[in-house]
């Protein structure tokens, strides 16, 4: 099933290195092509040695020393990789990942590689609870990374938790499912726009909403993972863009309908995440408002609707849109379907915990055109966003477009 893909593998410090030993055998039953490298730590763990016998190639562990890769081995070990995954990743290489520190063999390696990549966690369960470690995880998804959640059980400190390795098979699963993504968008040009809008008051004030752009940047790496050639239109966000799509950074809604209407022609699929402000200031002032200067009322005009602007000229297009409710959910995700001539929209409560903006989970609803709505249980926003790509495949064939 993997022959012909080439993986490298890493290795960090955990006392679940040895089951890595495992995770590169049943690579190699699949066919893969495996190399190696391993962090200082990991070799204090399982002997390079174990993995160059199996491999039968050098085995990285000092970007200083020529191990066989040449002076250069932290770039020459991933010429030609699909796939970078890296089994078990400590709390460590998750951090210098996600802030992009480079400065052992592992590290380097995967600063070097430019192709899809897989953490999988193993650590005490306080460690993977910490803030910071869960941050550092959420800007890797963001980033189009694919996390293989922990395991709860016993862990090697004594403690139950969740922290534990995934299992080999989870393990496999995931790069399977990487290596062999179905790539049912290509030759497709895919428009998504994501994050909010601000509409200035003045210098320093404005007006937005808590929208942090995690549900269209997923989606954005989502269709790019299935094919797809992705414009990705984004409002101000924290997030990185992911590795392959076209991004354009806009501000206001003006600015983002602009940038929609100027790439919607060369585009089949668009998907609306973004969350553009409904209103502006009539008259926003260029320079600060002085507090004691400040009139007690700000008038307020509607911004375009970009969308139902789109519904009138679909020409053959698939539109997706979003609705973000605190009411009757489904009956006002069908009745904006209907009014903005939408083929597909994807419902998600405002206020239930772990759904809507700011965090890393969704719950949503799924309605196609013509279809019974689908409702989807809590699930991270990766996942959604897998999910929402499934529908609009599924809908592109059906529809024939």
């Amino acid at each position: 099933m993997l022959s012909g893909k080439n993986i490298l593998l890493g290795v960090s410090g955990s006392i679940a290195a040895y089951k890595s030993v495992d995770v590169l055998r049943r690579l190699q039953e699949l066919g893969a092509d495996v190399r190696v490298v391993l962090s200082r730590n990991a070799s204090r763990f399982v002997s390079p040695l174990t993995f160059s016998a199996l491999t039968r190639r050098p085995v990285l562990t000092d970007e200083f020393v020529n191990e066989g890769w040449g002076a250069m081995g932290h770039v020459s070990v991933t010429d030609g990789i699909d796939l970078v995954l890296i089994a078990p990743a400590t709390a460590n290489i998750i951090g210098k990942t996600a802030s992009g520190i480079a400065d052992d063999a592992l590290s380097t390696a995967v600063i070097a590689a430019s192709c899809p990549m897989i953490m999988a966690p193993a650590m005490n369960e306080r460690m993977y609870r910490n803030k910071i470690l869960q941050r550092n995880l959420s800007a890797l998804r963001t980033a189009g990374m694919r996390v293989v959640e922990p395991e709860c059980g016993t862990l090697a400190c004594g403690v139950s938790g969740q922290g534990r390795l995934a299992s080999t098979d989870s393990i496999i699963e995931a790069a399977k499912e990487v290596l062999c993504a179905k790539k049912d968008l290509s030759g497709n040009a895919v428009l998504v726009t994501a994050g909010p809008t601000r509409e200035p008051i003045d210098a320093v004030r404005f007006i937005s909403n808590p929208s942090s752009g995690k549900m269209g940047y997923a989606l954005a790496s989502a269709a790019c993972d299935r094919g797809a050639e992705v414009i990705l239109i984004s409002g101000p966000v924290a997030l990185t863009p992911p590795q392959g799509v076209h991004f354009i950074p806009v501000t206001t809604a003006s600015e983002m309908r602009k940038a929609v209407l100027d790439h919607y022609e060369q585009c089949r699929i668009v998907i609306m995440a973004a969350a553009v402000s409904d209103f502006r200031p009539t008259r926003p002032v260029e320079r600060k408002i002085k507090k004691e200067e400040a009139a007690s009322e700000i008038h307020l005009e509607r911004t375009e609707d970009i969308l139902r602007e789109l519904g009138t000229r679909k020409d053959g297009r698939l539109l997706v849109g979003f609705a973000a409710e605190t009411g009757d959910l489904v009956a006002e995700a069908e009745r904006k379907l209907k009014q903005k001539n939408l083929d597909l929209i994807v419902a998600n409560p405002i206020g239930t915990a772990g759904s809507g903006f700011g965090s890393d989970t969704n719950a949503a609803t799924i309605i196609c055109r013509g279809s019974a709505p689908e409702k989807l249980p809590l699930m991270t926003k990766e996942q959604l966003a897998a999910r929402i790509i499934d529908k609009v495949a599924e809908f592109k064939a059906k529809q024939g477009l």
